[in-house]
């Protein structure tokens, strides 16, 4: 039988010490760092200690503001407690978060969604504010002035109350405002002129016309190309 250490206290043997809470023999890596010991390791495991110090910490906090420190309730595994909603949610219910640890944000989405909105209405005044400075770098004033501008029609087809604001996409340039329709038409066509020219004169020969040929007096022209109708249709 080997010789005993007995310059070692008699809870350290082979690497190993035992926890004085619950009383467990565990590697010394798992205590907490103390300089009053020659191991530079405390009595308690990690797991005990922390425990230690939640008690410790409710207990001054109780004593210095009379108030108990409110107990986070049991959370399974896949799950979050929210305390916004107070309410535990598996992790599916949260945003999905690139920078925590876990992959998900800290709110649920319901909350995730009030609290945006509160911070666009506290800090832009609401979402149409918020949009157009993210998006164009303008406010609710310049549109307002651009629109006036414009008469208060789009600056495309002429209809009135024009809502949607058109941007050069690669330079990022307000152009003007149109309708839904003028504005998704050019982005269909890529904001190209030779794409919008050829479509004009794709029309013009599919398209019946409408030729004037006597005052108030007008006659359809049939297109250059294209094909009528089954008659089945």
């Amino acid at each position: 039988m080997g010789e005993t250490d007995m310059s070692l206290p008699l809870d350290d043997r082979d690497g190993l010490r035992r926890c004085r809470d619950c009383g467990e023999w565990k590697a010394l890596e798992g205590f907490c760092a103390s300089s009053n010991r020659p191991s530079n390791r405390g009595s308690y495991c990690r797991a005990c200690f922390n425990i230690r110090s939640r008690a410790s910490y409710a207990k001054r906090l109780k004593e210095s503001r009379g108030r108990a420190v409110k107990q986070s309730p049991q959370v399974p595994d896949g799950h979050r407690f929210r305390p916004d909603c107070g309410t535990v949610k598996p992790v599916t219910d949260f945003p999905r978060k690139r920078s925590d640890s876990t992959g998900y944000a800290s709110y649920c989405k319901p909350c995730h969604n009030i609290r945006t909105r509160e911070t666009k209405q506290r800090l832009y005044g609401g979402s149409r504010e918020y949009h157009l400075c993210q998006r164009y770098g303008v406010g609710q004033k310049e549109f307002q002035e651009l629109l006036a501008e414009q008469g208060g029609m789009c600056a495309i087809r002429g209809g009135a109350d024009p809502r949607h604001l058109d941007h050069d996409h690669r330079t990022g340039w307000v152009r003007g405002i149109l309708c839904f329709n003028c504005n998704g038409g050019l982005g269909q066509f890529r904001d190209s002129p030779t794409r919008l020219a050829r479509a004009i004169t794709y029309l013009k020969g599919t398209t019946w016309q409408r030729a004037l040929i006597h005052p108030g007096v007008y006659q359809m022209c049939s297109p250059t190309r294209g094909r009528p109708p089954s008659r089945l249709s």
